[in-house]
């Protein structure tokens, strides 16, 4: 029995995750013509929660109810889930200005279903956020009516708020190129989504049970003697040098004063209002990549290029990174003039883009070059700055948040961070093989030094997360909300929170301090390496909604969590493949024992972060669009994730994790779900999650 649950169960994830592959290849509705919605898909699910209902009872678990809750909290999400599946209907429903409907069109079959009502749409519009062409959300109005009933309801629907009747719910999905017309998905599941939604609830009473249960095995763990005994490490002091580039020769550009006056003006920029140091900062940043340029700040530089483009077009500070295209271009260096893209009036790279796939690299590489000039040309023909109307029909900003913006700008939190931290955590995780690689005798003598370098690491974390956390805060303040909407905020936050709980732990274990300065380093430098979007903008309508902070808030937790445990099984690698004859074993043997019972402690709270932000998630999905799951690649390597790391609590029954080595080459292995989930999906399978990191 025992042998084939691992077999389905491997099975079930291999299957999810070249399925994804197979998505990116043949489509959507191929796989879900032929996995996701078969009936041999479901058999699988069905016959590992058969085995797993069977193991249920064979191990009694009625005694341990925190388990039998948690394991029967997954059979009812699968149970509603197959509800669904059977029984749920889906489609769309097309209303225009007067029209009565009382049909709606499935999206399988394409039937049109009777409603048990009619409906009509008496309007539709979109909202914008103040002073700017950007949806803040899409609404429609509409009356509907009951049989043998002659009074008529009014009501409305938008993003994030759905309207529901006799079981059937209507979701805004689109709307017609003119503007009058809406589309709204519909869904009818009457039974299904409760079954799930009250699985969700056993879930996640049943993870806090798991998590405070005297009995239970995080319990057992937190109160273990090893865990209560500290530990000290040596590193060594660090220093960063920053150079600047002269200016070698002259520009005409605005005075420093002008400049410095001009930046606190506000415009209207990126679909909202930010002062024009915010404009000026990311031209500069998108044509160069640096917020300067040879010493003139970005008013300067955009201030000239305004009085002055007849010189700028032949300053080299186009960044063209693919070397193929410059040399197609016939330019030796990294920056290109503006003049050097145009023969006379003909665009060079136009040709250059007709003549390549859209997918190819070289094709990319002209598109985001062309993205550039493209702004160039915005401000020299004056349609890239747009001023305040002076109509007063657009509120301005305070000088505190004009205040804060520029401040913001002006200190490069990520950058500063991801240097320090990374130098941090390069010296402390050196100095901590030092300690735990050397005899025990050799470090006895060196306890004063061991006390200055832990203090010294030890404010400079705290100073690190506390910079961090004021920079978060300022960017929270500035957008007017929690920063979670793409891939650069997710990954500031989720180096917040590997800085935070590394100030939570590190006293107690005094290895999660160099691991928090390397996690926290690393994610800060992909965001800013990856070039995720730095710019603050309104949130699209579908984002507005608190379930998406809740669960984006969550699965990074998760993550950072899991890092640590990765790092944890790497530093026991080093310990184990140490040459013990030179040391003494019962010590090594010990520091081993301690980091796999942190690792197995820190497994509770990230597959509970996980498996919480997974089907918060989904209720995001439903309250928006109408459906809890969709089998998206991002959800999918969630789950794959959730899946993966939920084996390793099975060490009861599998006996293997029991043994240090494999538990924690396991976590190491496992980690890369993780990345995959994140990365991935992000930059190879796509999916509608790819929003999130654009």
């Amino acid at each position: 029995m025992k042998g084939f649950i691992v077999v389905l169960y491997t099975c079930l994830i291999v299957l999810l995750a070249v399925t994804t592959f197979v998505e990116q290849l043949e489509g959507t509705d191929f796989v879900e013509k032929n996995v996701y919605h078969t009936i041999w898909f479901c058999c699988l699910w069905g016959a590992i929660a058969a085995i797993a209902f069977v193991v249920l009872i064979r191990r009694s678990l009625w005694h341990r109810l925190p388990l039998l809750l948690f394991h029967g909290s997954l059979l009812v999400i699968l149970v509603g889930a197959m509800i669904t599946f059977v029984g749920g209907k889906k489609g769309y429903i097309h209303l225009r200005p007067g029209v009565t409907e009382c049909s709606f069109q499935e999206k399988e079959s394409k039937n049109h279903i009777n409603l048990p009502f009619t409906i009509r749409l008496d309007s539709f519009q979109i909202e914008y956020y103040p002073g700017t062409e950007a949806p803040a959300d899409y609404v429609t109005h509409f009356t509907y009516s009951l049989p043998g009933e002659q009074v008529s309801m009014q009501e409305s629907i938008s993003m994030n708020h759905i309207f529901t009747l006799q079981g059937y719910r209507f979701y805004q999905a689109s709307f017609d190129d003119d503007k009058q017309g809406s589309w709204l998905s519909v869904n009818y599941d009457r039974w299904g989504t409760g079954v799930t939604y009250i699985g969700y609830i056993l879930l996640g009473l049943s993870m806090i049970c798991l998590l405070f249960s005297r009995k239970g095995e995080f319990i057992r763990l937190l109160n273990h003697p090893l865990l209560k005994k500290g530990g000290l490490f040596v590193t060594f002091l660090f220093c960063i040098i920053g150079t600047m580039q002269g200016q070698k020769r002259v520009l005409p550009a605005l005075t420093r004063a002008q400049a410095d006056s001009l930046a606190y003006k506000q415009v209207i920029y990126n679909e909202r209002i930010a002062p024009f140091n915010t404009l000026a900062r990311d031209f500069v940043q998108k044509l160069t990549g640096k917020p300067t340029y040879k010493g003139l700040t970005s008013e300067q530089v955009l201030g000239g290029w305004l009085l002055h483009p007849e010189i700028w077009k032949d300053e080299p500070m186009i960044y063209i990174k693919s070397t193929e295209l410059r040399h197609l271009l016939g330019i030796k260096a990294p920056y290109a003039r503006l003049s050097e893209l145009f023969n006379g009036s003909v665009y060079r790279l136009q040709d250059y883009f007709q003549q390549e796939e859209k997918q190819s690299k070289l094709a990319k590489a002209i598109q985001e070059t062309d993205e550039k000039v493209g702004l160039i040309l915005m401000l020299t023909n004056g349609t890239m700055i747009r001023l305040l109307p002076d109509d007063g029909s657009v509120k301005p900003l305070s000088n505190t948040k004009i205040e804060a913006e520029i401040l913001y700008n002006r200190i490069p939190f990520s950058k500063i961070l991801f240097m320090a931290n990374l130098s941090l955590g390069l010296l402390s995780f050196l100095g901590l093989l030092y300690y735990y690689l050397k005899p025990t005798y050799f470090v006895t003598g060196k306890r004063r030094l061991l006390r200055i370098t832990n203090l010294f690491f030890s404010i400079a974390l705290y100073t690190t997360f506390l910079f961090h956390l004021s920079g978060y805060c300022l960017r929270w303040y500035i957008g007017g909300r929690i920063p979670l909407s793409n891939g650069y905020e997710t990954m500031q936050f989720m180096a917040l929170c590997i800085l935070l709980l590394s100030c939570l732990l590190h006293r107690k274990f005094p290895y999660t301090l160099p691991f928090g300065f390397l996690l926290s380093g690393f994610a800060l430098l992909v965001s800013y390496l990856g070039q995720m979007n730095p710019q603050i903008t309104p949130l699209m309508p579908v984002l507005v909604s608190p379930w998406l902070s809740i669960h984006v808030s969550l699965i990074m937790m998760s993550y950072a969590l899991f890092a640590f445990i990765m790092l944890n099984g790497i530093l026991v690698l080093c310990i184990l493949k140490k040459d013990t004859t030179i040391s003494e074993p019962a010590n090594n043997s010990e520091r081993v024992e301690q980091l796999t019972l942190l690792s197995r402690l820190l497994l509770y709270p990230a597959t509970f972060f996980l498996g919480a932000g997974i089907f918060l998630g989904a209720v995001w999905a439903n309250v928006s669009w109408g459906r809890y799951w969709a089998w998206d690649p991002k959800e999918v390597w969630a789950l794959i994730t959730f899946l993966v790391y939920g084996v390793a609590f099975h060490s009861h029954s599998l006996r293997i994790f029991r043994k240090p080595l494999f538990f924690h080459i396991y976590m190491i292995l496992a980690f890369l779900t993780v990345l995959m989930t994140y990365f991935g999906v992000n930059y190879i399978l796509g999916g509608m999650h790819s929003y999130a990191n654009s």
